[in-house]
């Protein structure tokens, strides 16, 4: 009897609409696959200044805390000064960007697959909060660059970036009029510019302090939820399914 199968469609349909949920379990409390990220997140308790409000719970080891601080790191032989010395407060920002992309546990969310030979994973979107993205814009609008994307087209013949021949060294907000501009296009659209204020618990805070806790906490919660309700939601259509087929089934036996 057809009738008989309605028990086997609807444990199909169940573990079609969990499925989804239970993929996305990972989404707290994790480190990308990336070049110099730990396998898990734990204590660092001698993160290097920046990166120090991290230290409780990190993705990054000491040495590369201590080595993202440096002009021209040894992580990527990345060159800050690439269109001469930038200033210092803008440099601060990018640090803390990298302090933040190395070592935060919270960016499950918008975390994206990539076939790069240098990392398995990056974060897409990411809602930064909209004062770190002006403040970051602020200190770095009279420094000066040559690109307004950083992940690709630089010369590595030397081994460090190098503007390419037909790159112009102009001021950031030449290449970068507005801090969304900045914030999004830099690193290929890791950042998405939120309109959530820090302290909302909506917006990923580039900059806060760990005596009161790290905020990032809430904001990664508030979203994987979000996410695992959005592929729950997505996986009820097989039940669906199932159950307008019900009718049939009877009819048929």
């Amino acid at each position: 009897m057809a009738w008989k199968l309605i028990p086997l469609l609807l444990l199909l349909a169940w573990t079609a609409s969990t499925s989804s949920a239970r993929d996305r379990t990972d989404l707290l409390n994790v480190c990308m696959d990336a070049k110099h990220h730990k396998a898990k997140p734990g204590p660092e308790d001698k993160l290097h200044d920046q990166c120090s409000p991290w230290k409780k719970n990190a993705c990054c080891s000491v040495n590369t805390s201590r080595e993202l601080h440096k002009d021209t790191s040894l992580l990527y032989n990345f060159n800050w000064d690439h269109c001469g010395k930038m200033e210092p407060a803008c440099k601060r920002h990018f640090i803390q960007d990298t302090c933040l992309y190395e070592c935060s546990p919270n960016l499950g969310p918008w975390i994206q697959q990539v076939d790069q030979s240098w990392r398995k994973e990056r974060f897409l979107d990411v809602p930064l909060c909209k004062e770190d993205c002006e403040s970051w814009w602020e200190a770095c609008r009279t420094s000066y660059t040559c690109k307004s994307n950083w992940h690709k087209g630089w010369d590595w013949t030397s081994g460090s970036n190098k503007c390419p021949a037909e790159a112009t060294c102009r001021t950031f907000e030449s290449y970068f009029p507005t801090p969304a501009a900045l914030c999004e296009e830099l690193w290929s659209h890791s950042y998405k510019v939120s309109n959530y204020s820090r302290g909302s618990g909506r917006c990923i805070q580039m900059w806060f302090n760990p005596a009161q806790g790290n905020p990032n906490e809430e904001v990664a919660r508030f979203y994987a939820l979000a996410v695992t309700a959005g592929a729950m939601s997505h996986g009820m259509g097989p039940l669906l399914l199932s159950l307008a087929l019900m009718p049939q089934l009877w009819l048929l036996g």
